[in-house]
This record gives C-alpha cells, structure tokens and sequence, in this order.
C-alpha cells in the first residue's frame, strides 16, 4: 500500500471509530441524520476524455524524445491513470503499460486480468497477456524488442517497486534503466483548465461541508463524530470522502495525530484536515477552531497562523523557487520566537505539497526546492503552529499558479469566530 495521507487517514480514522468507542454502525446513523438538506453540487464535473489522454501522452512522448528516453514503463497508479485511464490495483501480479517515444502504447497483464483491464483503457492500445508460469518482464521486453530499442534508454515512472524494476532489469539486460520523473512531472505538474476546474469542485464540495459541519459540532463529541458528519456532507454534496482527520485539544499540536482518546471540550482546539475526489482529483482543506470561547493565546497563535499563510500566498509569484516561499514564512515564525527551522514550538513540516490526482505530489514547498512556480503549479498553503502539550493551530488552503500569480481554490478564514467564512 503506498503510503500517503489518505492511506494513513483511513485507518487512522477507522481506529478513531475503535478507540472513540463509536461503533461504525453507529456512526454511519448518525451520519445520515446529519447531512439532511444537502445535495450534489458535482454536476457540472465531467471525467477527463480520451481525446485529453492523447494530448497527454503526445506531449510526454515530445519530452521523452527530448530527453532521449525511448520507452517510458508504468504500474498501476496515478499515472497510469493519467495517461492510459487503466484503474488498476498493485500486487504481486505485474500489470504495466509501456509508453514509446514514438506510437501506439502497450499494456502487459494477466490472462485472466485482461477483460477487467480494457474496461478502462479507452485510447486503444496493444494488450499482451501473461499466464501464472510465465515471466511476465519478458512480455515487457517483447514490446520494446518489436519496437526496436530493447538495448535502448528505459524510463522508469518513479513509484515503480523494486520487484518489478529488478525483473525489467534482468529481462533487459542491454537497456539502460533510468528514472521517469522528469518527463511524468513535466505534463502532471502543470494542471489544465479542465483539472483545475475539477479541482476547483473538489474544494468547494470540501468547503460547503465544513460550512454545514462546523456548527453542529458539539462539547463531548468524538474524532469519530466529527470525521462521520464531514464524510457524510461531502458523500451528500456528490464527491468521494478521502480523509477526515479530527484533532481535539492538545492531540491538534501533533500534526498527524495520537492514539489517546480525545473528546470536543469548552474551549478547546478542534483541528479538522479534510477532502475529497471529485473525477479523480482531490482538495485538501484545513480549520481550526475553539469550541466556545476562546482564550487570548488561542487567538494570537491562530491570527500569527493566519499572516503566514497571506506570506506564503503573496511570495507564490511566478519564477520564484518553490523553496524560497518556505523560507519566507519561516522566518516569520523565527522573528517571533518560534523554531528555529523545525523546531518546535514553531512549524515541524513544511509550508506545502503539490496537488492533483495524489494528495501529495510534486514538487513540495519546502526549503531547498529549487524549481521555479509556473503556471498550472498546484499546491497546498499550510503553516501550522505546534506547541507540544498545549495544542496547535493549522490553517489549509490550496491555490494554484497563473500567469498573474497565485489564485486560491478555497478562501482562508479571516477570523477565529468564522472558520468556514
């Protein structure tokens, strides 16, 4: 399983359920009670076409070409999404596609996997299939053999497993194995119009169900409660839930959580990380809030919060180093006495992560990034506040990069006494 945010959110939040003492059934009732009165908002989002996947796979072949990579080989994921439409699921079975530089793709599977793979590869496409005594590298190599450049330069997509990198290895022993990364990030990076409008749905179903959430949350509710409602919202506004994550109290200084139970206390921090899917791409969305009446530390912190993320927003400028917007806020921070760097008190990750298909993309805002914002970029703006044993404060919005500079996918909260705007 790769780990990513929503991997870890989702059994973390079915241990919340566990440990909350909430059973799912339970949940799910409540939840149902709690979304009344919403309805699909996602109408208007239609899935990326094959005449899109096409042009895609036209402009990775032009990078390709550029770089001198002959064949670009993929597993199922994202990416495979991206460029083929094939969803598929990893195991120890191979299921690869392989990209020439120049014509038709291929696609390797098993036998009997073969019907269930064409179901989503739309753009054609010549699929070759393995039995279970078979080795299914050598119907790799067969591909780049027929197309002549089996001792040729092999582009490997970066989140390949090793297993199936070793076993392209050995079946093509005079090839040169190299990593795909730059010429997957140079089409995923850049966002067209038609994902980021996707995008751009995805946040505002987020959005609409922390409106409707916030103001039921209650003194005494559950992580579980709380994470139940919001996925229930979203499920009722039209997307697919992602992650929930619901931190209460001192449990919101740690930016992924603890195993201690926690319930929504009088004055206390609730801190909620959440989004969803919308045709394959997702938002990512943070609020923090106080249950009742809040204290003047509690304000200062979120406020202090609030100028980083305007920082960040304001130092996103085209051709800048992603690194740079990092640094900036940072400094902040440190002029105030917080870190330094990591440190905490202060801000332990970095100020934000690219955003598409995956929660978590490249490339990142963080110190030492050196490629510069274009536009189509897409990221995430969130730097937290952590104060071990006290609690913490994270505000997350995504935006995106045009022309102009960066332009919001959700509006930060401008006040502690309105999170949801």
């Amino acid at each position: 399983m790769k780990l990513s945010k929503r991997n870890f959110l989702k059994t973390a939040g079915i241990a919340g359920l566990i440990g909350s003492g909430t059973t799912l059934a339970a949940s799910m009732m409540t939840a149902g009670v709690s979304a009344q009165g919403l309805s699909p908002i996602t109408g208007d989002a239609g899935p990326i076409t094959d005449d899109e996947r096409r042009a895609r796979i036209a402009k990775l072949q032009g990078l390709m070409q550029n770089a001198g990579i002959d064949a670009l080989v993929l597993e199922p994921g994202s990416s495979m999404v991206y460029f083929t439409g094939i969803r598929w699921r990893r195991s120890e079975r191979l299921t690869a596609a392989i990209i020439p530089a120049t014509g038709e793709i291929g696609v390797v599977t098993p036998h009997f996997e073969e019907p269930s793979v064409r179901e989503s590869l739309t753009i054609g496409g010549n699929v070759r299939v393995w039995n279970e005594h078979d080795n299914p590298f050598e119907r790799v190599a067969g591909f780049l053999k027929d197309w002549g450049v089996s001792s040729g330069t092999v582009a490997i997509e970066e989140t390949v497993r090793y297993f199936a990198v070793d076993g392209f290895g050995k079946a093509l022993p005079a090839a040169t194995l190299v990593s795909g990364r730059e010429v997957t990030l140079g089409c995923r990076m850049y966002k067209t119009d038609h994902e980021l409008a996707l995008m751009q749905t995805a946040n505002d179903v987020t959005m609409a169900a922390y409106r409707h959430v916030i103001p039921k949350i209650e003194t005494g509710m559950t992580p579980g409660d709380v994470s139940g409602m919001m996925n229930d919202a979203t499920r009722a506004l039209g997307a697919q839930p992602l992650f929930a994550l619901v931190l209460l109290n001192e449990a919101s200084a740690y930016p992924h959580g603890t195993g201690q139970p926690q319930t929504v206390k009088e004055g206390g921090i609730v801190l909620m990380d959440c989004g969803c899917e919308v045709q394959g791409y997702e938002s990512d969305i943070s609020r923090t809030l106080v249950n009742g009446a809040s204290s003047a530390r509690q304000r200062e912190v979120w406020e202090t919060v609030r100028r980083g993320q305007q920082m960040v927003f304001e130092a996103a400028t085209i051709g800048t180093p992603a690194g740079h917007v990092d640094d900036v806020v940072r400094r902040y921070y440190e002029s105030l006495g917080y870190g330094p760097g990591y440190k905490t008190p202060g801000l332990s990750h970095r100020t934000g992560h690219g955003i598409g298909m995956d929660g978590h993309e490249s490339v990142n805002l963080v110190h030492g990034e050196k490629t510069e914002l274009r536009p189509g970029m897409c990221f995430s703006n969130e730097p937290g506040l952590y104060i071990f044993g006290e609690f913490g404060v994270r505000l997350e919005d995504c935006f995106y990069m045009t022309e102009a500079g960066p332009k919001w996918f959700s509006k930060p909260p401008d006040s502690l006494d309105d999170p949801a705007g």
